[in-house]
């Protein structure tokens, strides 16, 4: 059985907006489940609790969004600005750096963090998202020499799987040849975008009430566009919000699907790191675990 790590930190549950979708119990509860059940799944979690390196935010962000953020002078209404929002949103940054540094080092890896982060383009946040973790761990990969290899390819696939378009990792790589940005999501919902491809971002935009069979085809034609790419490293922004009971959107996947989408994942055999992004339903660690079932390939 292949050992998985996840990396969370107890910090990302301090923070709370009542009512907010984007809750604490998204973290917490899953943190508890897996911990419970981390040697039947062969599960390793790691907690990190620093704040990414301000310089690799500002590989992916400008200075003024970083600022903006640091002084919780912003207005956005689904993004609130709470007390020391920068130290939450950094360390969630940092946990899937980690969860990427991992990945190279030959493990499979989930960050398990809030906030999420596809939403967040260079310049600007929104849609629960400050800083766009992925794409902070994705530009570093890029510009790093801290890992050598037996070869030049420092190319990264990007696949979200979040019900919502990840309009801030397209905006970020639109145009990067070292980057492919593929999204399987819900269409016409929040943000509205992604309803074509454009350049490198490949986008598949679904209908309201969608099941597996009709998903897991699509994201065969997605894996399929991957491996064309042969990338270093495969980035995935995991959404559980495309669950049929989810409550912010209309897909109709059910919890065995994830497992076959953690499957086909795990049969690119790429090093592959995790990022949490939305899944707002109670069965949330269940869908996880679901998926991490599959990225080991374990019935």
């Amino acid at each position: 059985m292949r050992e998985i790590v996840v990396l969370t930190s107890k910090h990302c549950w301090e923070y709370n907006v009542l009512g907010h979708p984007e809750a604490p119990f998204r973290v917490k509860d899953t943190y508890e489940y897996l911990n419970k059940k981390k040697n039947e799944l062969n599960i390793e979690v790691i907690e990190i609790n620093n704040e990414i390196d301000e310089k690799i935010l500002l590989l992916t962000h400008t200075k003024r969004l970083v600022e903006e953020v640091k002084s919780e002078r912003f207005y956005e209404p689904d993004t609130p600005s709470l007390p020391n929002i920068f130290f939450y949103a950094s360390i969630s940054a940092n946990i899937v750096l980690e969860a990427l540094k991992f990945a190279l080092k030959g493990k499979i890896s989930f960050a398990l963090t809030r906030p999420p982060g596809h939403h967040a383009n260079s310049d600007s946040l929104g849609g629960f998202c400050y800083f766009n973790n992925i794409a902070c761990a994705v530009n570093w990969f890029i510009s790093t020499s801290e890992f050598e290899f037996s070869n030049t390819n420092k190319k990264v696939a990007i696949l979200d799987i979040d019900v919502h378009h990840g309009n801030g990792t397209q905006d970020i790589f639109l145009g990067d040849d070292r980057v492919l940005f593929i999204s399987l999501h819900q269409a016409y919902i929040y943000p509205g975008s992604g309803l074509r491809s454009e350049k490198n971002c490949i986008n598949f935009p679904l209908s309201a009430g969608t099941t597996d069979i009709e998903y897991l085809q699509v994201l065969t034609r997605a894996i399929e566009k991957i491996k064309e790419f042969n990338p270093a490293i495969l980035g995935v922004s995991c959404g559980f919000d495309t669950f049929k009971e989810d409550p912010l959107a209309g897909l109709a996947l059910t919890e065995s699907c994830y497992y076959q989408i953690g499957k086909k994942i795990s049969n690119l055999n790429l090093p592959t790191f995790c990022a949490l992004e939305g899944g707002y339903s109670k069965k949330l660690p269940i869908l996880i675990e679901q998926f991490l079932k599959g990225l080991t390939n374990e019935e």
